[in-house]
């Protein structure tokens, strides 16, 4: 076996360990949503503001997910987004438990949960598994992305009027003000946009080709770790948090070749580096 190919063995393995744990971790979100359906309570706190919450089910989720890897690869750091953490040498695992928690909290069916295996800051491996449908979204680096073990491939507009591009807002009231003005000068170029409210899975969604473009700021390395690389390996344009400084200091861009370039375009005309 070549250098390369054992590498890919190697980054293959993650990815099975990354799509074990998550498949867990939404059993796990799985029952707390259906609890919450029949009426059960769920306690939440804020964190940085009134709108950005967190539940005990993604502490629970998020501990599940850092006690499995723990078992399957002793000694990796892990990076969550409630638990924190820091990067290590060689594998780091970077962890979202519930990435879409307001959509968890008001029954709108689209969270996931994530997980990464990333090696000095880069996506090698990843799952991105949705609780409610059980969809599993997978990508290994130089591998290919696929969900429930089918491929997946970006779409091909023709031009960026016909492109539908997805989105995302901030939590602090100011910011979202800057960014609803972007969205209505963008609005004249696009077919449409959508909200989904769930950043791993709006990069899914690109892959798979149910939009064709996607961009938001403030991510944080746990909302994209899995889903980037599940786009890139679709063959998405990904740009991510400090790569491309005309699209801002943290935004995170994904889209389809064929628009990727006018949409970038016409997202710095609208005034993305202002917010």
């Amino acid at each position: 076996m070549c250098s390369h190919e054992f590498v890919g063995a190697i980054e293959s393995g993650l990815k099975d360990v990354a799509e074990l744990v998550a498949v867990e971790a939404a059993g796990l979100v799985r029952k707390a949503w259906d609890d919450m359906q029949a009426g059960r309570s769920v306690r939440v706190d804020t964190k940085t503001s009134d709108t950005d919450v967190v539940t005990a089910i993604d502490h629970e989720s998020e501990q599940l997910i850092r006690d499995r890897l723990a078992e399957l690869r002793p000694g990796e750091p892990v990076l969550g987004e409630e638990g924190g953490g820091a990067a290590g040498d060689g594998v780091t695992w970077v962890v979202d438990p519930i990435d879409g928690t307001v959509n968890f909290l008001y029954g709108f069916p689209w969270f996931a949960v994530s997980v990464a295996a990333q090696v000095d800051g880069v996506s090698v491996a990843g799952a991105v598994v949705e609780p409610v449908t059980g969809r599993r979204w997978t990508a290994v680096r130089g591998g290919g992305a696929w969900a429930d073990g089918k491929p997946v491939r970006v779409s091909a507009p023709e031009r960026l009027d016909l492109a539908l591009v997805s989105t995302g807002f901030a939590y602090r009231a100011e910011r979202r003000i800057r960014q609803a003005r972007l969205i209505a000068g963008l609005l004249e170029r696009v077919r449409d946009i959508r909200r989904p409210g769930s950043a791993s899975l709006d990069l899914c969604s690109v892959a798979a080709g149910w939009v064709d473009g996607y961009v938001e700021h403030g991510l944080k390395r746990w909302d994209w770790a899995a889903g980037a690389l599940v786009a890139t390996e679709a063959g998405a344009v990904v740009s991510l948090p400090g790569e491309d400084p005309a699209l801002g200091s943290d935004g995170t861009f994904a889209a389809a070749p064929s628009i990727a370039a006018p949409l970038r375009e016409a997202l710095i005309d609208s005034g993305i580096g202002d917010l």
